[in-house]
């Protein structure tokens, strides 16, 4: 793993301002967590009002939330929204109230196997509300009265979200995508923003091939809305990328799109695979995060999902153990890595043409051997040329050489770049 940089220190400290933010598939929070990220890379941001139609979905009412709370007989809060997001039931609508422990019992969420460890838990589109709390909690609570309190609102209002774009040397797009809607869970939401944000920031350092749009929306139905929306233009999406916990400890994993052939399928395990990291690829599968939703078969977009231990391959997922400190800055900075390497390849990888296909053209006389002398890949660079003319037959892109030939992919796109100026082949 990369050592610990600049980038990966700031990515986390963007993790520990977001964190505390109250965040939900619709409401203040989403957008208070825009506006920070918006502090970073300017957002063009969409508020797409209740009950608008979305593809087989609909837009749902705004649910904001002020306080929360289970106060005992003496008035002393024992679960308070106001220490942990966590502690409110998402979507909980209004309650005001005093009950008994046994009627109570049934609105709350533990995990008795981590009994330190409080729940997420939402109900998005059931009316109900409840609290979340540690197990090692309920257990201490005694017999008696509760007054319970939710100051919250479910109104008719709108969904937010946010879109980033980096304009490319053409106008097919590359989107990368992460979700805006969990509170309080550093690593399965908060990591896959700050990635996305510095990775948005590294682009603009250039001018890319691909336009890149990055779209920071609540999972889902947020999801949905961006496509139902984006419709007619859908067309131009070439390649893309879910990003979702994005900072924690564990390697990488990679999961293909549903086509499984797509071309950020294999940039993905070519750079996984030349990098030496470890690393898991896996199959597509109709679960996980919004990689589902560009995937379906009406779109088909060759969207891809990189993580690192997959959505609940880990104890603390969907807990307050998924903290600040279960992110590292150093794999944030890994994820973003290879996340850059990755649209490095994806960027150059063009078909070309070779313009003197008959027979090996002479490449001493248009002094392509004498630009590699000193050079201590010499001999690496003239092989990388001759592959890139064998195999430039419009057919062939650049990844495939490197696959073929089993050189690096810079070495065979400097290759590339090299005969290209010779006018020897032609994109």
């Amino acid at each position: 793993m990369a050592p610990m940089t600049v980038a990966g220190d700031e990515m986390h400290a963007l993790v520990e301002r977001l964190y505390p933010l109250c965040r939900s598939i619709t409401g203040d929070g989403v957008r208070a967590t825009l506006d920070i990220v918006g502090e970073y890379v300017p957002l063009r941001v969409h508020e797409v009002p209740t009950g608008t139609r979305v593809l087989d979905w609909t837009v749902p009412q705004e649910w904001n939330i002020r306080d929360a709370y289970i106060a005992d007989a003496a008035g002393k809060r024992v679960v308070d929204f106001a220490a942990s997001s966590l502690h409110v039931l998402g979507y909980s609508v209004p309650v005001s109230a005093t009950m008994p422990l046994d009627e109570l019992r049934g609105h709350l969420h533990t995990l008795p196997d981590h009994p330190s460890w409080v729940p997420y838990r939402t109900s998005y589109y059931k009316p109900e509300w409840g609290f979340c709390l540690a197990q090692e909690t309920l257990d201490a609570l005694p017999d008696g009265d509760y007054e319970v309190r939710v100051d919250s609102t479910l109104a008719d209002g709108h969904l937010t979200y946010a879109e980033h774009v980096v304009p490319g040397q053409v106008a097919d797009e590359v989107i990368v995508s992460c979700h805006v809607c969990h509170p309080s869970l550093a690593n399965d939401n908060l990591a896959g923003i700050a990635v996305a944000t510095y990775l948005a920031r590294s682009l603009a350092e250039r001018t890319p091939y691909y336009t890149y749009r990055f779209i920071f929306a609540p999972g889902t139905i947020g999801a949905i809305t961006w496509l139902a929306r984006n419709a007619e233009r859908v067309e131009r999406v070439k390649h893309g990328l879910v990003l979702a916990c994005a900072g924690d400890r564990g390697h990488l994993t990679y999961k293909q799109s549903r086509r499984g052939d797509a071309e950020i399928d294999r940039v993905l395990r070519h750079v996984l695979t030349a990098s030496g990291r470890p690393h898991d690829i896996k199959e597509f599968t109709p679960y996980g995060y919004d990689e589902r939703q560009y995937c379906s078969p009406g779109f088909d977009l060759g969207v891809g999902s990189l993580s690192r231990t997959p959505y609940a391959g880990y104890p603390e997922y969907h807990t307050s153990a998924d903290d600040p400190g279960f992110v590292s800055p150093e794999a944030m900075q890994d994820t973003l890595d290879v996340c850059r390497e990755a649209f490095g390849v994806l960027d150059r990888n063009r078909r070309y043409v070779n313009l003197s296909p008959y027979g090996e053209p002479q490449l001493g006389r248009r002094g392509l051997y004498d630009s590699l002398g000193g050079r201590s890949d010499a001999k690496e660079a003239q092989l990388a040329m001759l592959w890139v003319l064998s195999l430039s037959d419009g057919e062939h892109s650049l990844l495939d050489v490197a696959e073929r030939s089993g050189l690096p992919f810079d070495t065979v796109a400097a290759a590339a770049g090299a005969l290209h100026d010779a006018e020897l082949i032609k994109a």
